[in-house]
């Protein structure tokens, strides 16, 4: 029975994330690029100098460094490390070129996304914002539009709770910490049918305890423990991926090659050259925008919260998320992963691909490489929890009118899937996350091609003005 859950649930996946969902995110990013001039090269500078350099005087509930490391803290996480080594598995070394190419579009597409959370966003009389593509769909598209609003909330919901929010991020801290310290299965206890280590269990308590601790304390509290635990933990592991990369120099421009070839002719290890092709640029893509979000609609949500008064600013801050998760973490992980030769070994899959690559690339005894991995893991995943509770807990507040007893509701229901997320398969984990994450992205990329016109004139002015 469970087998053919699985396989309906891939089914499904393979749908979904078929070539015209692919085609429509990167004609989106691609759209947005030409409109804009090519504005995340231009001004890429720019961007990441307003990224720590909190604006004066503007509206909102946390800094804007502080709403990008919210961001952030959705974002980089299991993408960067699980997602990467899934998609080279399936699709061969050419799957991070497309990955690579879809976050150079995808940087226009999350500018365009922090603007219009900015512009759109509304505040009560508490000082509470509002905001995030439901709102830009309502207040930029139109009243009859709101229906598109509730379609995106409704699945935005389902990310956080049964997707990128708890499965695949607790998912992921399981396997590193029982890789780590139970590899053998020594320490074993039945449940529910199936044989787990206690590293798993006593994993899985602790992670429920300290989330709840943190997310009942909202937006505030989220973005103080991002601040601090993202920066630090991002240099980390960009420390140790640059040690790879710098100890098997010789093997980066082979590596490079391998992944170019690969992207347009396919992998021999993965099946037929057309067949794979297309493979890479689906998992590619999809595990592209798992690992940044540009275009699902999500990191708008954390934007909206930042405190500024200028939406093109805040745009510029969002679009860096997309260049160091994705063009710069996420093409360090997968070359490491190619020069070492990790993704050909038989048997591994997940995060078990990435340990056998920081175990073979770097000059450290096999102990500390697993370590630092396993803590990198277990940090970034733990950081992109608490991010998606943010969201999911936005997205149930704009599809029942802020109702706070379904906010609550939700909130215990999050804490509950994470308890429960160890204990479900990897496949069918990453499956689920993919279809609620194309599901929530087609209201956002409608939205984000209606307002093109509205991001377009808001750039010029600002850039006009700046000049003057």
């Amino acid at each position: 029975m469970l087998q053919q859950i699985n396989e309906l649930i891939k089914w499904i996946d393979d749908a979904v994330w078929g070539l015209p969902l692919i085609i429509m995110i990167l004609t989106t990013g691609i759209y947005l690029t030409v409109r804009l001039g090519l504005l995340q090269i231009r001004h890429l500078g720019k961007a990441l100098k307003f990224m720590v350099q909190n604006e004066e005087g503007g509206a909102g509930e946390v800094s804007s460094f502080g709403a990008l490391c919210t961001a952030l803290s959705a974002t980089i996480g299991t993408g960067n490390i699980v997602g990467v080594a899934t998609a080279i598995a399936a699709g061969g070394p050419g799957a991070l070129f497309w990955m690579v190419v879809a976050a150079l579009f995808g940087m226009a597409t999350k500018y365009a996304e922090g603007l219009l959370a900015i512009k759109y966003r509304t505040i009560d009389a508490e000082g509470h914002v509002l905001g995030g593509p439901f709102y830009y769909i309502e207040n930029g598209m139109g009243k009859n539009f709101r229906w598109l609003g509730k379609i995106f909330a409704f699945f935005g919901a389902c990310v956080g709770l049964m997707g990128i929010g708890t499965f695949t991020q607790v998912n992921g801290i399981a396997s590193a910490t029982k890789n780590f310290f139970d590899p053998d299965m020594q320490s074993t206890v039945s449940l529910f049918g199936n044989t787990y280590s206690w590293v798993t269990v006593i994993t899985c308590l602790v992670l429920t305890v300290v989330v709840g601790m943190v997310v009942l304390g909202g937006i505030k509290r989220i973005a103080k423990v991002s601040e601090i635990i993202v920066p630090f933990m991002a240099v980390l592991y960009v420390v140790f991926a640059l040690i790879i990369l710098i100890t098997n120099v010789t093997k980066i421009p082979m590596a490079i090659a391998l992944i170019v070839k690969t992207a347009f002719t396919g992998s021999a290890l993965v099946g037929g050259a057309v067949g794979t092709m297309v493979i890479a640029m689906q998992k590619g893509i999809a595990r592209g925008i798992f690992s940044n979000e540009s275009g699902l609609g999500s990191a708008p949500i954390a934007a909206a919260a930042a405190q500024t008064k200028e939406p093109v600013r805040q745009g510029l801050v969002s679009m860096t998320g997309t260049f160091i998760d994705t063009v710069l973490i996420c093409s360090m992980t997968g070359i490491s992963i190619v020069l070492t030769g990790a993704w050909q070994i038989e048997g591994l899959e997940g995060v078990e691909i990435t340990s056998a690559a920081f175990r073979m690339g770097l000059p450290f005894p096999a102990v500390v490489s697993s370590f630092v991995l396993m803590l990198c893991l277990t940090f970034f995943a733990f950081t992109t929890i608490l991010g998606w509770n943010y969201y999911g807990e936005r997205c149930v507040e704009y599809l029942f009118n802020r109702n706070k007893n379904v906010v609550t509701t939700y909130r215990w229901l999050y804490i509950l899937a994470v308890f429960i997320g160890p204990y479900m398969t990897v496949e069918a984990v990453w499956n689920i996350a993919d279809i609620f994450n194309a599901l929530m992205a087609l209201p956002n990329l409608i939205a984000l091609i209606a307002l093109s016109g509205v991001v377009a004139r808001e750039t010029r002015a600002y850039f006009n003005k700046e000049a003057k």
